[in-house]
């Protein structure tokens, strides 16, 4: 057993010295930070005084007024300055930089306001969508007052429809509650994905380079090949698990940090605001369980080869699997009701992802991602047998192997 825990800690260490897992966390963790701080970075960089300038051409004589007006309660930040100078004068102008934008004003059909905008893009951005909203409440107080309504009647007629939706079955999420868990949902199955999908390929790889530089023929003389694979999995998959501590850690010290500054923004709307410690715990669990279940197919089909050339094509249908859940999971945070993420939460190979999916986005009953739990340990001890006999005939296999016929081979060496 001693030799086991040897090889443990030596795929622990190593990788966690590794130059690409310090680069990937710290890459990572800045990230975290970055969103974490984006509203003082953006406020650092815009300034306070800073404002976005837009020439005006009144034709109307009467509506720069108006519109200036309705334009500050959207957005003081826009700045409209009424333009005398020719229309080629304030284009010229607007292409040098100096105004973000011109604005000429007329009147249309009904006299009803007409505007035409003019900018070096003609991509739409925060300016023309506020100037849109404010020439759209001129144009409806211009036509209440030509069909004689009254303020009240416009409110009314603009009103929105009386809509209510209301579970029959108690304890449902509501609307508001299901698009702040879609959010933190969506950014912790990209987590799972990445990262079993990385550590899964770094098992494989590992294999086949200690193969084809003939250290197995050293190792398996000292240590069980079984002892090897499981020290590896194991090894690799604490790894991944320190990894995931010093973010949630960063992210839990950002967040506490920053949370007065991220009441309301965008961490709310992302569900970072009521995020529970369920959801860690879930995240934690499924991840560990689909890196146990794809590590293991990753060691024994690594094992298959010899050369590291060919680890990415031996490891392909699996790298499929992996891809297919995911995107179960993704069609799931529109539905995550429907009989398919219901059913597919059951497989083993997309219960990781899909499961995880509903737990966060419904209020299941504790039997079902404890049923999803126990499918992923019976299938990972099944793949666990498996694979330590396909990994035990295929350490000791060379030569060009990139058929998964050799699987066979592999087993029936093992026997022997």
């Amino acid at each position: 057993m001693s030799n086991f825990w040897i090889m443990l800690s030596h795929a622990y260490f190593s990788k966690l010295k590794a130059k690409s897992f310090i680069i990937t966390t710290i890459i990572l963790a800045a990230a975290i930070l970055l969103m974490s701080n984006i509203g003082l970075i953006i406020h650092a960089f815009q300034g306070e005084d800073k404002s976005d300038q837009v020439a005006v051409v009144d034709q109307t004589d009467e509506m720069f007024p108006i519109l200036e007006e309705e334009l500050n309660s959207l957005n003081k930040n826009i700045e409209l300055v009424l333009a005398t100078e020719t229309e080629e004068m304030l284009e010229s102008q607007v292409e040098e930089g100096m105004y973000e934008g011109l604005l000429i004003l007329a009147y249309g059909t009904g006299n009803l306001p007409k505007a035409v905008y003019k900018s070096t893009s003609l991509s739409g951005n925060t300016i023309t969508s506020n100037i849109q909203a404010a020439l759209q409440q001129i144009q409806s107080t211009k036509a209440a007052a030509q069909l004689d309504l009254s303020m009240d009647e416009l409110a009314l007629l603009h009103s929105p429809v009386i809509f209510i939706q209301e579970a029959i079955v108690e304890g449902a999420k509501s609307e508001e509650e299901l698009n702040q868990a879609r959010g933190i949902v969506y950014i912790l199955l990209f987590f799972i994905y990445f990262s079993v999908i990385m550590y899964a390929n770094m098992i494989a790889t590992e294999v086949a380079t200690e193969k084809s530089s003939r250290v197995m023929e050293i190792l398996i003389s000292s240590v069980s090949p079984v002892k090897q694979m499981f020290a590896k999995i194991i090894g690799i998959g604490l790894v991944g698990l320190t990894q995931l501590t010093v973010l949630l850690i960063v992210g839990y010290v950002s967040l506490i940090q920053n949370q007065g500054e991220l009441v309301g923004g965008f961490f709310d709307v992302f569900g970072f605001g009521d995020l529970s410690a369920s959801i860690i715990l879930y995240a934690i669990v499924f991840f560990l369980l689909g890196y146990f279940l794809y590590a293991t197919i990753a060691a024994l089909l690594g094992s298959l080869v010899s050369r590291i050339e060919d680890v990415q094509q031996m490891i392909l249908p699996m790298t499929f699997l992996v891809m297919i859940g995911f995107f179960i999971a993704m069609f799931g945070l529109g539905a995550p009701d429907s009989s398919v993420i219901t059913i597919a939460s059951y497989i083993p190979f997309f219960t990781p992802m899909v499961m995880f999916l509903r737990v966060g986005m419904l209020n299941i009953p504790m039997i079902e991602p404890i049923l999803g739990i126990v499918v992923l340990v019976i299938a990972i001890f099944i793949l666990a047998i498996f694979g330590g006999k396909v990994y035990r005939g295929g350490v000791l296999m060379y030569g060009k192997s990139n058929s998964y016929k050799d699987i066979k081979k592999a087993i029936d060496l093992s026997k022997k």
